[in-house]
């Protein structure tokens, strides 16, 4: 089993090492192909590769916060994340193709059918 940190943000980092999180890959682009069934994924992944992770038999843990709107858009400190109630929670992610966007018919106006 691996776990993988998938963060570009040192603040994320620095709160997880803070925590005693242990990591054996920090990685700041990721690939969900590289995942084995057992590992663990954590950080804050578009919604399309934690699905594949779960798909692939991984375990996805989301790097939650509760950004202020002044503080969004900026690089936060592991202390600034603590005041945003940093923290992980698992999600297992099913990928429903029923409303894939082939599904759609594109009406002659834009919108769909």
């Amino acid at each position: 089993m691996t776990t993988y940190f998938i963060s570009r943000h040192s603040g994320a980092m620095h709160w997880a090492e803070s925590l005693g999180i242990a990591v054996d890959q920090v990685i700041s682009h990721f690939d969900p192909e590289c995942v084995q069934a057992g590992d663990v994924v954590i950080g804050t992944l578009p919604i399309h590769l934690a699905a594949r992770v779960c798909a692939r038999g991984g375990h996805y843990l989301h790097l939650s916060l509760n950004v202020p709107p002044e503080w969004r858009g900026q690089e936060l400190s592991a202390t600034e994340l603590r005041a945003c109630g940093a923290r992980l929670e698992g999600y297992r992610v099913i990928r429903d193709t029923l409303f894939d966007s082939n599904f759609f018919s594109l009406q002659p106006n834009g919108g769909l059918q």
